[in-house]
C-alpha cells in the first residue's frame, strides 16, 4: 500500500508498505527518522514513543496502515526552526541523557505531560513516565530535567 500521512508537520508518502508493518519501521527505515528507537518491539520500554494525532503511542505497536491520513510527531518534531524544545534542552542540561536509547520516548512523554499538567508533582511525573525504561540514569536526573522543564515553561 501507499501510506500517506503527515510527519512532523510535513506531508509524507511511503510506497510498498505492508499494512501490518510497524509505524516505527516506516519512520526509521523508510522515512529516515532514527530518533524513535527500536528496543523491545513489544510496547514495554517506551523508547519508540511518538505522538499519533497528538496522543503518545508506542510506534512499535501501531500498524503502519493505522497511520493513513493521520498526523505523527516524532522526537525530531519537538524541535522548531532548528531550536530544541525546552524539554530537550533541560534533559541535556540536567545530564538526563546518557546512552540515549530511552531518551526519545522520555522526551515525548515529558512533552505530553507538560502540555497537560503545568506543574506536575513527583508522583504525576513518575506515573507519566512509568512506561519508559532507562537502564543508565537511575531516573533522578530525568526527574530533575522534568522539574526544570516545568519551571521553565511556567516562567515563559
Amino acid at each position: 500500500m501507499r501510506l500517506k500521512f503527515t510527519v512532523n508537520g510535513r506531508a509524507q508518502e511511503a510506497d510498498d508498505v505492508w499494512e501490518g508493518e510497524s509505524l516505527l519501521h516506516v519512520l526509521r527505515e523508510r522515512l529516515g527518522l532514527p530518533g524513535s528507537k527500536n528496543a523491545c518491539e513489544q510496547g514495554e520500554c517506551g523508547s519508540c514513543t511518538v505522538y499519533l494525532d497528538e496522543v503518545p503511542v508506542c510506534s512499535c505497536l501501531v500498524a503502519a496502515g493505522q497511520a493513513e491520513g493521520r498526523s505523527v510527531r516524532t522526537v525530531e518534531g519537538l524541535a522548531e526552526d532548528d531550536r530544541l524544545d525546552p524539554v530537550q534542552e533541560e534533559f541535556v542540561a540536567a545530564g538526563a541523557v546518557q546512552c540515549g536509547f530511552c531518551t526519545p520516548g522520555l522526551l515525548v512523554q515529558t512533552h505530553d505531560l507538560l502540555e497537560r499538567v503545568a506543574e506536575p508533582s513527583d508522583a504525576e511525573i513518575r506515573e507519566a513516565l512509568a512506561g519508559n525504561l532507562c537502564r543508565c540514569t537511575g531516573y533522578e536526573k530525568i526527574m530533575d530535567a522534568v522539574r526544570a522543564a516545568a519551571r521553565r515553561r511556567a516562567r515563559a
